[in-house]
């Protein structure tokens, strides 16, 4: 049997390889498993005109150098929000989508504490760097949740990328067209996991909506101890490799074998 193909697409802090090294460990010599940058973050600066459709074209030539006609995608913050466009523009090229806390979802159906927490995003452009960090992980996660203080000694060289990268994605969640019609018909597996540390009126919000919008074959996974910045991929790269390795099986026809099946929640 071939091996499970997927692209896996990172948030807007840790580059790819970092991101999601523990997980493709877990995941096993039955997958082939590629780690993709951000096209965002292929200069010094983000390119001129960079929107998710950037990312969307940046997947396509991965997969397409590789000769993969069809794959899993896997987006977790800012990459998912970029799985979510792709599903929308290319579904015949997935077997399947997992997004893992993806930033956003579109700009239809917001709740009334979603549409504030979200507007709160907007008031961190006028911080400088240090602060806007700081704010920005604030704002995504629990009030009683004790975020890590900065490591000790100078920061990593990808770290001066960031703030720019962040304010690009938070730039393009206001005037990208996320077409809710073909995010609807999208009819292959859709596997969401949430922290239950992250922030209620912003990952809540935004699971909510999409179990009950959209997705024939919706499965919800809630991750009691995470938030989005120490996410299961990182934290619990065993456990979410044997819901992915269950997700991608019910995708493609495969046994299940131990991985056993997802309890379905569709919406």
């Amino acid at each position: 049997m071939e091996p499970i193909r997927v692209i896996l697409l990172p948030g807007a802090v840790l580059p790819a390889d970092l991101a999601y090294a523990g997980l493709i460990e877990a995941l096993g010599p039955d997958v082939s498993a590629v780690a993709k940058e951000l096209e965002l973050y292929r200069e010094d600066q983000p390119p001129a005109g960079w929107t998710l459709d950037s990312e969307v074209d940046g997947v396509l030539r991965e997969a397409d150098v590789r000769g993969w006609q069809t794959f899993h995608l896997v987006g977790y913050s800012g990459g998912g929000a970029v799985a979510l466009a792709f599903a929308a523009k290319h579904p015949g090229r997935l077997q399947s989508l997992a997004v893992l806390e993806p930033a956003w979802a579109g700009s239809w159906d917001w709740s009334h504490s979603y549409t504030e927490h979200h507007a709160k995003f907007a008031e961190l452009e006028a911080l400088p760097p240090d602060d806007f960090m700081a704010a920005f992980m604030r704002l995504q996660v629990r009030d009683d949740v004790v975020l890590p203080p900065a490591a000790a000694g100078p920061p990593p060289p990808w770290m001066a990328k960031r703030p720019a990268g962040i304010r690009a994605f938070l730039h393009t969640f206001r005037d990208y067209d996320l077409d809710r019609s073909r995010l609807a018909a999208f009819s292959k597996p859709v596997y969401y996991a949430v922290g239950g540390l992250s922030h209620p009126d912003d990952q809540g919000d935004v699971a909510a909506r999409l179990a009950r919008v959209f997705f024939p074959d919706f499965h919800l996974e809630v991750f009691p101890r995470r938030h989005h910045f120490d996410p299961p991929h990182r934290i619990e790269p065993v456990r979410l490799a044997e819901s992915l390795h269950r997700h991608w099986a019910v995708a493609e026809g495969r046994p299940a074998g131990q991985h056993g099946a997802l309890e379905s929640r569709a919406s």
